[in-house]
Parts: structure tokens; C-alpha cells; sequence
């Protein structure tokens, strides 16, 4: 490494984790009696939700199961219900399998080896990288949408990052790391914050932000982003959304629902009975009989 960028990169680090110190958000998740698992509980319910939405959810699914071996313990279908209108339920589902995982092959403790985590089912790169760090304190680098996007505006000079992480993100985010895994650690959760709350995808607040002397993007006039369209996301009217009709639907019935109760839900019968199909596929219904359906376990 240059000592240009040696320099570069202490300037980032004194700046971003001095901003952090003064404007972290108190989360419960990042509290010091938070364990490992109550991080990767937060970390599956973040994906793709702001934390608005999950807060609540959050606290009461911790006061249920405060521990990997009690969500083993109850059915999934227990934790599809518990995960409420929190979105992508198959995250539900994921969680379950991990939490079985780490009570039947670790004692009921989340790993504390990167290998281990990752081997988790339903833990992939983030994840895995994130519980490291965040719950275990180690150096790793964490790339969220966030994360992803501050890199690419303070370092490419680009508005937003491509679709699909790059092998030269993931090289840009390791360089950037502080070398002591206690800083890193900090590090990570702290650019992660610097993306959440200032150096946002639609209003940026380049004015409050402790790096914009340093960007990249800023420097170059806020250019343009000149790849391909980014698409936002639709709900009424999809698939997703008649999905979240039916687990509605048998969430609230505590037991067996005929197909008729379902039907009730949604005029369209094709897409309504694709929509059925995917839950059933993903393991997020289960049918017990024809024409009666139940959340799995």
C-alpha cells in the first residue's frame, strides 16, 4: 500500500469514526449487552427494511426467543407468523434453519469463526461478514447497499455502485479497513451509518458529511449515474404482494385454512394460484390436504 493512500485512508478513518462517535443512533442491537445472536437477528431483519419497520419487530421476537436454541425449538411456521408484514418472509424461514444449526452443531452459540458463520444456512457473504464483525469484533469488510454506495460515490466518483458487488469493491473495501480489528469493526458499522444517514441513495446532505472534502464524486461536479436504469421497487399488484395476502391469511388462523378462505383474498385465480404455488415451493406453506393449507411445522 502507497503512502499516499496510507495517508488517504487515515484521514477517512479519523474523520467517519469521529462523525460516528457523535451521531450513532442508539439501536438495541448495538448495545453492549447485545450478543452474538441478538446482531444476527438485526442483521437478517435489516436486509432490504429499514429500521423503523424492524424495531418493533426486533424487540418482540428477542423477548420470545432470546436464544438460537428457543426459535430451534418452536416450529418454523411459528417464526414465519412472529415475522408479521416485515417482508420477504423467507428471511423467517432462513433464520429458523440457522438458529436449528447453531443449537444441533455449536452448542447453542452463533460461531465466532467467518468459516463457521458462513457455513450457517441461510448466512451468505454479508451476513456472515457482519456478525463477524459487529458481534465478534473482527476485521472484515462489510458491504451493504450503504456501504457500497459511500465507496462508490467517495472512491469511483460514481452516484451509485453497479447492480452486483464487484471483485473491485471488495478490494476497495479491504484497503479502506483499519488495520487494528477493534477499530475495523467500528469502522464498518460506521461507514455503514455515514450511508444510512447521510450519503443517502435519493438527498444526499454532502454538507453535514465528515468526507465530502475527500469525495470523489463530489469533486468531480456530482456526475450523473451512467449505467443501467435503476428500478424501483412495485408492490401492488404483484406477486409479492398477493403472497403477503395469503400468509396474512394464515397467519391469523392459528391452525388449518380451507383453499376457500384463500381464494377470498384475491380475484385474479392465475395469479393467485401461482402466488400459492411460490409459498408452497419455498417452504413458507405447506398443504395438508387438498384444498387445506397451513404454515410449515
Amino acid at each position: 500500500m502507497t503512502e499516499t493512500l496510507d495517508l488517504h485512508r487515515a484521514v477517512l478513518h479519523e474523520a467517519v469514526l469521529g462523525w460516528y462517535a457523535e451521531h450513532a443512533r442508539e439501536l438495541p442491537w448495538r448495545e453492549p449487552s447485545a450478543g452474538p445472536w441478538a446482531v444476527m437477528v438485526s442483521e437478517f431483519m435489516l436486509q432490504q427494511t429499514p429500521v423503523k419497520r424492524v424495531l418493533p419487530m426486533y424487540q418482540a421476537w428477542m423477548e420470545r426467543w432470546p436464544t438460537p436454541a428457543d426459535l430451534a425449538a418452536a416450529p418454523a411456521g411459528e417464526a414465519v407468523r412472529a415475522w408479521g408484514r416485515l417482508g420477504y418472509p423467507r428471511r423467517a424461514l432462513r433464520l429458523h434453519a440457522a438458529a436449528t444449526a447453531i443449537t444441533e452443531q455449536h452448542g447453542g452459540e452463533v460461531p465466532v469463526d467467518h468459516a463457521a458463520l458462513l457455513a450457517l444456512p441461510g448466512v451468505g457473504e454479508y451476513t456472515a461478514a457482519a456478525v463477524a464483525s459487529f458481534a465478534h469484533r473482527q476485521r472484515h469488510a462489510v458491504l451493504d447497499t450503504n456501504v457500497r454506495r459511500v465507496f462508490a460515490r467517495l472512491v469511483d466518483g460514481r452516484e451509485y455502485p453497479p447492480t452486483a458487488t464487484t471483485a473491485a469493491e471488495r478490494r476497495i473495501a479491504t484497503e479502506l479497513l483499519p488495520e487494528d480489528p477493534e477499530t475495523a469493526a467500528t469502522w464498518a458499522v460506521a461507514v455503514m451509518e455515514l450511508g444510512a444517514l447521510v450519503c443517502t441513495a435519493r438527498t444526499p446532505s454532502c454538507g453535514g458529511c465528515p468526507v465530502a472534502r475527500e469525495c470523489a464524486w463530489r469533486g468531480a461536479g456530482y456526475p450523473a449515474h451512467d449505467g443501467p436504469p435503476r428500478k424501483g421497487q412495485t408492490y401492488a399488484g404483484t406477486d409479492r404482494q398477493v403472497r403477503g395476502k395469503l400468509l396474512a391469511v394464515l397467519r391469523e388462523a392459528h391452525g388449518e385454512v380451507p383453499q376457500d378462505a384463500l381464494d377470498a383474498v384475491w380475484g385474479d385465480s392465475v395469479q393467485r394460484g401461482r402466488a400459492l404455488d411460490g409459498l408452497v415451493a419455498d417452504g413458507l406453506v405447506e398443504p395438508v390436504a387438498p384444498g387445506v393449507y397451513r404454515l410449515p411445522g
